[in-house]
């Protein structure tokens, strides 16, 4: 594997994170509060594993510019990505934090904003990298 493989690597991630906001979600609806909390665990390890990937990818490649016709939406996605994706480490680890403190009350209500923008984040990664290094 070679740096530029890299991407490919960042969306499946992104792909399973999103996977696993789902599920967790599922389950929490359905009271599982253990499944909710591994699926959960998961999904914020294959975040962080995209991170680092992401950081590694962009130090030895640079931006990428898209050139294609969607160039307009590529654009208006690629800025609410990026946008969002800058907050939701911080909305992801305060999250996480009360969860594992037994703050469920303060969890839930941070949760109710964190999954929708960290699922529309992982989504739209997906999305980017299929714009970006598939069409």
């Amino acid at each position: 594997m070679d740096v530029y493989s890299l991407p490919t690597v960042n969306a499946t991630l992104n792909g399973i994170a999103t996977v696993l906001l789902i599920f967790g979600y599922r389950l929490i609806r359905k009271q599982d509060r253990e499944g909710h909390k591994r699926a959960m665990l998961a999904a914020f390890s294959a975040s962080i594993l995209f991170l680092v990937s992401y950081l590694v990818y962009h130090y030895h490649v640079g931006s990428v510019r898209y050139e294609g016709p969607f160039r307009p939406l590529y654009l208006f996605i690629l800025a609410t990505h990026v946008i969002l994706a800058a907050i939701v480490p911080v909305l992801a680890v305060v999250t996480v934090y009360r969860a594992l403190k037994g703050r469920f009350e303060s969890h839930k209500k941070i949760a109710k904003i964190t999954y929708p923008i960290w699922v529309y984040v992982s989504i739209t990664g997906v999305i980017v990298y299929l714009m970006l290094y598939r069409m």
